[in-house]
């Protein structure tokens, strides 16, 4: 082991320490349960693990336990038997499960379970086989091992979620996201209890479900690149069987160019259409004065409730800008004619009409803030991207919502800052009537900058401490621990076919032309992509662009930065800092070298040319980062004069570079200022 993963391993260790309890009340679990209590001892797994149902069995779960059983012998390399069920005295896992509940899931199924590990067997007892699953999950994360091999700790666990609505919302429509992508995705969900999948299925990009009604709009506004409608049904079976319910967003009356490619008539401005390559917001707006609109939407709505079971129907409903609308003097005159005294009145006008059409084909309404109207009927569901408060208000005059605002996890935030986001804070000002009304939230994975090579590591694994926010009790809000179980989860989710990990050495052996990735693991460990919405004004790339780069290859929270933030807080609260100084120094030798090493791989990797100034930066990192430590540890305090010039090197350091941040630069501002 070199000097540098020791460190890493020093770190850890610390930070264990830091929360030694919470380690041994939680172990690895992720959600944590609603209540958890380990005993004493240990409950061996060897080639003889057996199951028995005493209760309900059905076809879904049997599959399901087929795949969990699966999953426990590809980590424990043990062959389990093949043959039919143990007699209940036999079995090591009983499922004790009182009913199927409902074979397509629906908001508010039951799926709490009980879960008992003694000495001899497993017992899972749940009120429906998605309660059931949802404890599969869970005793699959109870895995532990020891130099004797697998086991199962002794614990008791009674579990149930907190919220109802837990979703993750991955949008297929700005880049193509291929059915293989979808469904690992959702195997991934159920493994952190995640129970809808929002599917994004409209924009001014891409047009990606096929209809048969009307085949041009799929046809012209896909580039080739479309579900077929018994690709989607396989998809909603797929999320079934593991207890998910999916949910399709067809977005109007804005980020609707894809559907004015074929359909110019029902515009609010003068065609002809072209599907958009590039990322924003775009003025296409559908017409909501022309009845040729609501006639295609009747069929087309219609067509799709009758593919997608789930009670709630999406209508997107953000960011119309309304310039069409206001460049249109057919629709000023009809604005006028109704009394519509804005856009905003024109499109509750519209989401009136919609609305119609929903109910008529049994579905509830949902829309994103811009639909929230007071006098529109308490059924529909508003889903937040403004925030708890515009949530709390809905729910105020008696309307549910769920909040998205927080977890937009395309904007490359690291897991803690989407982990502190709550649907119902503890100073929420609802009573317990209205915070009934708060459904719960959605991770939302939008696609301008994702491919199927990216997406994973986009959405995992901070999607996991999302998944935990939704279900576990508010209490469980510790980002050291959260942090500790998510690189535990992290691995264990690649036995689903995930590739937020793997996938990282393959951009950055395509970018190094082939060469020793080494340095690059380094650099990528440092870094992260700039976040929010800068990409849009830093790189200028369409949605044909490869995403590729060294941006696409680094993620929201690299490993070695984090321990680098452990080492320096570690560190500046220490008493002896000769023998703190020791770990940090390790850090900054690491950096010189591969520094070094990167001026060196640069030369014969092209794609790293945008990127040309980071060794550069950081061996300045390192350089600075040292004359901090040894000031610190000699304790000869730094003259006002070298702080100022190191601050402003930092600084300029700091600015980003081929579309990357430093992840260390608040932690070196730590030290440079440290007296």
């Amino acid at each position: 082991m070199n000097k540098f993963l020791i460190a890493i391993v020093v770190m850890a260790a610390l930070a264990a320490s830091a929360f030694g309890d919470l380690v041994s009340e939680r172990r690895n679990l992720m959600p944590v349960p609603k209540e958890v209590s380990f005993a004493e001892g240990k409950l061996r797994i060897d080639k003889d693990f057996s199951f028995a149902f005493t209760g309900h069995s059905d076809g879904r779960l049997s599959a399901y336990l087929s795949r969990v059983l699966k999953r426990l012998e590809g980590r424990t390399l043990l062959e389990f038997s093949r043959l039919a069920e143990k007699s209940k005295d036999e079995a090591t896992l009983m499922i004790d499960v009182d009913s199927g509940g409902n074979a397509i899931p629906k908001l508010g199924d039951d799926e709490s379970y009980e879960l008992r590990v003694e000495s001899d067997a497993v017992v899972l007892n749940a009120e429906t086989s998605v309660g059931a699953m949802r404890g599969l999950e869970t005793l699959l994360q109870l895995v532990e091992a020891d130099e004797d091999g697998f086991y199962f700790p002794l614990v008791s666990i009674k579990d149930e979620p907190r919220f109802a609505w837990r979703g993750l919302m991955i949008d297929s429509a700005r880049h193509f996201q291929p059915i293989e992508v979808i469904k690992r995705n959702l195997d991934a969900m159920a493994a952190v209890k995640l129970n809808v999948l929002h599917w994004h299925l409209t924009e001014d990009q891409g047009f990606r479900p096929e209809s048969k009604k009307f085949p041009e709009l799929h046809l012209m506004g896909s580039d080739g690149d479309f579900y077929t409608q018994e690709e989607m049904k396989e998809i909603v079976r797929y999320a079934a069987d593991r207890g998910i319910r999916v949910m399709p967003e067809f977005d109007m009356p804005g980020h609707a160019t894809a559907w004015l490619v074929s359909h110019p008539e029902i515009a609010s401005g003068p065609g002809p259409y072209e599907i958009e390559r590039r990322p924003g917001v775009f003025n296409p707006t559908l017409d909501p004065t022309n009845p040729k609109t609501y006639k295609l939407l009747e069929k087309f709505l219609a067509e799709m409730a009758k593919i997608f079971p789930d009670r709630y129907m999406h209508i997107g409903g953000d960011e119309n800008e309304g310039k069409q609308w206001d460049a249109n003097q057919k629709i000023q005159a009809f604005m006028k004619k109704n009394g519509l005294k804005n856009n905003h009145e024109l499109q509750t006008y519209f989401n009136r009409k919609i609305l119609k059409i929903l109910t008529k084909n049994g579905k509830v309404m949902m829309g994103w803030d811009e639909i929230f109207q007071p006098d529109l009927p308490k059924e529909i569901v508003i889903h937040s991207w403004r925030g708890q408060k515009a949530l709390a208000d809905a729910a105020k005059q008696g309307y549910t919502g769920v909040l998205s605002n927080g977890y937009y996890i395309d904007l490359m935030h690291p897991a803690s800052e989407h982990y502190k986001v709550d649907p119902l804070p503890a100073d929420s000002p609802l009573n317990d009537e209205e915070k009934k009304r708060v459904l719960g939230g959605e991770a939302t994975m939008w696609a301008e900058w994702v491919t199927p090579e990216t997406i994973d590591s986009r959405i995992w694994p901070r999607t996991a401490a999302i998944a935990e926010r939704f279900w576990s009790p508010q209490k469980v809000n510790e980002p050291d621990d959260m942090y500790r179980r998510l690189n535990v989860i992290s691995i264990r989710l690649e036995e689903l076919g995930l590739t937020h990990i793997k996938n990282q050495d393959q951009l950055l052996r395509r970018i190094s032309n082939g060469q020793d990735i080494g340095p690059l693991k380094k650099l990528v460990g440092l870094v992260a992509p700039v976040r929010g919405y800068r990409r849009y004004q830093i790189l200028k790339q369409s949605m044909l662009f490869p995403l590729t780069g060294l941006i696409d290859a680094s993620q929201a929270d690299p490993a070695d930065a984090m321990a680098f933030d452990k080492a320096v807080e570690a560190f500046l609260e220490s008493e002896d800092k000769s023998r703190s100084a020791a770990t940090l120094l390790v850090f900054f030798d690491d950096w010189k070298s591969t520094a070094s090493e990167l001026r060196v791989l640069k030369k014969d990797a092209p794609a790293l040319q945008n990127a040309s100034v980071l060794p550069d930066d950081l061996e300045k990192l390192s350089a600075i980062g040292r004359e901090a430590v040894e000031s610190l540890r000699t304790g000869k305090a730094s003259d006002d004069d070298w702080r100022t010039a190191k601050l402003a090197e930092i600084d300029e350091i700091r600015k980003q570079k081929a579309g990357v941040e430093w992840r260390v630069i608040g932690s070196m501002l730590r030290l440079v200022r440290a007296e």
